[in-house]
């Protein structure tokens, strides 16, 4: 048994969805997890309000509620309405939110993230160039408040700056303690900052940063213990998504990479590692990526976080298809803030509105309807 407390005896993958699961102090009362999504409702200076802390305490019937990504930096910053975590300001806005969360009988993990390369100088402080562990560019484009703009090519971050990353990350966990988060989730995935130094498609350093997947893991397994002063790491989680090519990412061997990146993660003890990567039985799954879930099973001790797919089916399957100990779910949170309760009657979703996804305000926002009755906790043990 590993020291959140999360071992393999406990039984923990005969469970289905209702069981109840640890996660280092807590204790979630289902294993759906409330995947983090952007949805661009803060302010001009990346702090959320109060309908962000209503959009999340309707949903906080999920085992866990993981947030949508803030910037631990302004160079970190994301598309415009993105929240931060780096301000006194910040942290006050997200405390409605987590007062609100808790008031609703919810948890929620804030997510960390910088973007790197996935950025424009039209985002950056003075107009400089974005970072990046080296100067590749990356494929596609990026959200800037002029409209979408190619990528451009980054500026390689110092050493001296990649310690600056470091402190970002945990001021920002101090910042999330001190706003009553339940844990912060490290944003290691889908091409951003983490990711570009974890994959040698985007790192080619030659310094201490770079070359052997150790090497390439050093900043993350960094964050990881700067993040855990604050939380301890049974309250820190980890995205990563070995395989996913967005904005032009690809190692040249994710298995070995991230295989070495899932043992020294069970080795510091985090509370669990969420793998960007669709369960048995959900209708993209593939040999790669199910290959790919068994090899992370394997190499990590805590709890493993998979896709759940868009229903009960594909949840369920994914939870148990993947040994897996809880299930991430997005888009189905949008339309439906009671998805939990949906999910244990096994009544109809509502489906989402994706043109309403990112363009502010209430309106597919925190306007769609909760079904008429919730399911007790006595009644969702049973099923």
């Amino acid at each position: 048994m590993n020291g959140n407390g999360n071992g393999k005896s406990n039984g923990r993958r005969t469970r289905g969805l209702f069981g109840t699961v640890r996660l280092g102090p807590h204790v979630l009362p289902n294993r759906i997890v409330m995947a983090p999504m952007t949805r661009r409702r803060a302010d001009e200076n990346g702090v959320p309000g109060p309908l962000t802390a209503t959009y999340y305490a309707q949903r906080a019937s999920a085992g866990l509620i993981v947030s949508e990504a803030a910037h631990v930096s302004p160079e970190g910053m994301g598309p415009p309405g993105s929240p931060g975590m780096c301000t006194e300001d910040q942290a006050a806005g997200w405390h409605t939110v987590t007062r609100a969360v808790h008031a609703a009988g919810g948890r929620i993990f804030l997510q960390l993230w910088h973007v790197g390369r996935i950025s424009h100088p039209s985002l950056q402080p003075g107009g400089r160039l974005p970072v990046a562990p080296s100067a590749i560019r990356a494929a596609g484009e990026v959200i800037t408040p002029v409209g979408r703009q190619e990528l451009v090519t980054p500026r390689v971050l110092s050493e001296q700056e990649i310690g600056e990353v470091l402190d970002a990350f945990g001021r920002a966990a101090r910042l999330a303690y001190e706003a009553e988060f339940d844990g912060v989730d490290i944003h290691a995935a889908n091409g951003y900052l983490i990711d570009q130094f974890l994959r040698d498609g985007a790192n080619q350093r030659t310094d201490g940063y770079g070359g052997s997947p150790g090497n390439r893991a050093r900043l993350l397994l960094e964050i990881v213990q700067a993040v855990g002063v604050v939380w301890g790491p049974e309250r820190v989680g980890v995205r990563v998504s070995p395989l996913d090519s967005h904005f032009g990412m690809s190692d040249s061997d994710p298995f070995g990479t991230f295989a070495h990146l899932a043992t020294a993660l069970g080795q510091l003890g985090v509370g669990y590692l969420h793998v960007v990567e669709h369960g048995v039985g959900h209708p993209r799954s593939t040999p790669t990526g199910l290959r790919m879930l068994q090899e992370l099973r394997r190499a990590f001790p805590g709890l493993l976080v998979v896709d759940g797919g868009t229903d009960r089916g594909s949840a369920q399957r994914a939870l148990t298809g993947a040994a897996a100990d809880l299930v991430a779910l997005a888009t189905p949170f949008i339309a439906n803030p009671d998805l939990v309760d949906r999910l244990a009657r096994g009544l109809p979703l509502t489906a989402a509105d994706p043109t309403t996804f990112y363009i502010g305000g209430e309106r597919g926002y925190v306007d769609y309807p909760c079904s008429v009755r919730r399911v007790t906790r006595g009644e969702r043990s049973k099923l």
